[in-house]
């Protein structure tokens, strides 16, 4: 990927919307047949299954660069190497930046694509992507808290000046064309040729960088290849037993070069991979960000209030639990509550005022 101009993060008025639900998914190993085919169906269709992750979000390894160094040096590369692997040893992706596609041209292009594949091969039903679940993954993280999800969702909300810097306040319009697949073990509609992929790679490096400087892990050391994915076959895994083990060419051949449409790239959601889904099909949204210039409804407007005023309680509640944990406070509670308790109740005819220890 090359190399992207940075910017300098800068503190900014924080504004952002929340969303909905995310069905909750586990992978099921060793079952028979049968069993396993009923499973899978009531599974929800996530935009990266664990096993899988790597290629759905088309991440590689990126190799290192070798430069000359003193025998010291190497030491202390390959002692960090060794921390930095046990660091990230049990890292597992459970969240994601999603732009949302929901251009009904785009989104019925795609599904007359998939159509088209299930009616030579049914039993593909199931590997496709579901209605509303349509997305372009910007970034994945593990966010293993209710403290950590915060955390993301100031992440996310700092971002917004940043993108609408990258933009400049022009619009980021996303031209989808053609079909490729990953491994042909994933299909997706490929990006058409253009600066607006140059801007999608800056933005996905920028949200990198913020989440980072926060302190919250997410895919380092990787490439990014934007896509909307369309079908994955690690959703149907007993096919393979059944002779089905990648997606043939001919399956979709008809739209190689199709032309599905335009997305003017409008929110950026802070998503689970595994909480219940809302209604329409759509992941779980912690948070959410506007961006550029698209109108602004009743209910954006009710959800982005509601945010700045959880988001103004949240500050409070942090400054209420770094006071209680300050040593001087909990000493003074103790004073209060045991031994001017204790005195009180010894010299019930004493008239000292013992508020004065909290004072």
């Amino acid at each position: 990927m090359a190399v992207l101009a940075t910017k300098t993060p800068g503190r900014v008025k924080k504004g952002g919307i929340n969303s909905n639900e995310c069905e909750t998914v586990s992978r099921i190993k060793e079952m028979p047949e049968e069993f396993e085919a009923n499973t899978m169906d009531s599974l929800v269709d996530m935009p990266f299954a664990t096993i899988d992750i790597k290629d759905d979000c088309r991440i590689t390894e990126v190799p290192q660069i070798n430069l000359e160094r003193s025998e010291e040096n190497e030491w202390i590369n390959k002692d960090q190497r060794k921390k930095g692997r046990k660091k990230h040893k049990d890292y597992q992706p459970n969240y994601f930046l999603s732009i949302p596609i929901t251009n009904k041209e785009v989104t019925r292009g795609i599904k007359i694509l998939q159509n088209a594949i299930i009616q030579q091969d049914e039993r593909l039903a199931k590997a496709m992507t579901s209605d509303g679940s349509f997305h372009i993954t910007l970034l994945v993280m593990q966010l293993l808290n209710d403290d950590e999800i915060n955390i993301g969702i100031d992440a996310l909300l700092e971002l917004k000046p940043f993108i609408e810097e990258i933009l400049q306040g022009k619009h980021l319009t996303l031209p989808f064309q053609g079909i490729d697949t990953f491994g042909s073990q994933i299909g997706f509609v490929k990006l058409a040729e253009g600066d607006h992929i140059n801007l999608l790679l800056e933005i996905a490096e920028t949200a990198k960088r913020t989440f980072q400087e926060k302190g919250i892990l997410v895919g380092e050391n990787r490439s990014f290849k934007p896509h909307l994915t369309f079908m994955k076959l690690s959703k149907t895994p007993w096919l393979r037993k059944k002779g089905v083990k990648k997606i043939d060419l001919k399956l979709y051949e008809k739209f190689i070069s199709h032309r599905f449409g335009e997305e003017m790239v409008h929110r950026v959601d802070l998503c689970s991979m595994l909480k219940k889904k809302q209604n329409n099909g759509y992941y779980h949204c912690e948070s959410s960000i506007i961006i550029g210039k698209r109108p602004i409804g009743i209910q954006d407007l009710i959800n982005e209030a509601l945010h700045r005023e959880r988001m103004g309680l949240k500050s409070k509640v942090k400054q209420i639990k770094e006071l209680l944990l300050k040593p001087e406070t909990q000493a003074k509670i103790r004073r209060e509550l045991f031994e001017g308790r204790s005195i009180n109740s010894s010299n019930q005819g004493n008239d000292v005022d013992f508020s004065a220890t909290l004072t």
